[in-house]
């Protein structure tokens, strides 16, 4: 059986993502499926370990080639960058260069063909920034360090997936930032992923960008018009099922009984909403258009409960699988 080797990172180090993965790692199950290990610092696991008492050992390693991936163990490959008294809960420059650079490490190991996919734990962007690592979010820095131009965010949930042709930026700029090229990419994106994914003609249903998208000119200034419509005659064209603009309003709603199979959302809330309501637990956020697999949970450091144990582990878990899922297959 192809067991992929997945890399996770640990993400902010002062966050829950040391114990997410933890909790993760404790289901010996994941160990029949995949060759997992972690990108981070083996002592705030070991820290972390105090707080959910998974009674796992952890185990530093300096390359790839020393990972067992053994049930009851947690390889770490230890870059040793933040110091073991890093405050829980807290906003720090040193995590926030950290989880830079074990998301760089990563790249680089997939780049290499050392590792089939990456599984991320959340990181704080303020902590990023004040790191000195001017992104916002982990989706730009893959994006960057790979060289990929045309890329997009998709969020996927057991009964909605939605993938976004703008994501961390202002809504006005989001609306400036909306052409017909950028929607038609998104769209082959959609398109092609899941077809990857098994779909054979997967039905795309795409947002409007104004109240019940435009209404034919009564709200907004024709952006459906000319941003959005161009897009989707011209996959059409191409044999891609793709239909609208639709009201955003109730799009999502006809997504989630079945009518479709993706929804293009023009901006991030309009897209990220509808997920996040249906549960945080449940959701998992891919890149697509990376020459590299790279799935991650979809939330936040949620620093207000780190250290208390309590975090909630089903989000990396679903990112974990759907990064076996659509990791290439190898020899063993």
């Amino acid at each position: 059986m192809n067991r992929p080797i997945i890399g996770i990172t640990m993400g902010d180090a002062a966050g829950v993502g040391p114990e997410i993965i933890l909790k993760s790692l404790k289901d010996a199950q994941v160990y029949t499926v995949c060759r997992p290990f972690v990108i981070g610092d083996a002592k705030i696991l070991e820290r972390a370990d105090g707080f959910v008492n998974t009674g796992l050992r952890v185990r530093s390693i300096a390359s790839t080639a020393e990972a067992g991936f053994e049930a009851g163990t947690v390889d770490c490959l230890d870059l040793n960058l933040v110091p073991a008294d890093l405050p829980i809960g807290q906003v720090s420059a040193e995590a926030g260069h950290a989880a830079f650079s074990y998301l760089k490490k990563a790249i680089e190991l997939a780049n290499a063909g050392e590792i089939d996919a990456i599984c991320t734990a959340p990181l704080n962007k303020e902590a990023l920034h004040k790191g000195g690592h001017i992104y916002p979010g982990h989706t730009e820095i893959l994006a960057d360090l790979t060289g990929t131009q045309d890329f997009a965010m998709m969020l996927s949930a057991p009964k909605l997936k939605v993938i976004h042709v703008t994501t961390h930026v202002g809504i006005i700029d989001a609306v400036r930032m909306i052409e017909p090229e950028r929607v038609y990419k998104v769209l082959r994106m959609a398109h092609e992923t899941l077809q990857k994914a098994g779909y054979a003609a997967p039905k795309i249903a795409v947002c409007g960008i104004n109240p019940h998208a435009g209404e034919n000119g009564l709200f907004g200034y024709g952006e459906e018009e000319e941003k959005v419509v161009p897009a989707v005659k011209r996959a059409q064209e191409e044999g891609i099922q793709a239909v609208g603009p639709l009201p955003a309003d109730t799009l999502f709603f006809r997504a989630t009984r079945g009518d479709f199979d993706i929804v293009v959302a023009m901006y991030h809330d309009q897209g990220h909403g509808p997920i996040k309501v249906l549960g945080l637990e449940a959701g998992v956020n891919i890149t697509v258009g990376l020459p590299i697999i790279r799935t991650s949970v979809d939330h936040g450091t949620a620093f207000d409960i780190a250290g208390k144990g309590i975090a909630d582990e089903m989000s990396l878990k679903e990112a974990l699988r759907q990064a076996i899922e659509l990791a290439p297959k190898r020899e063993q």
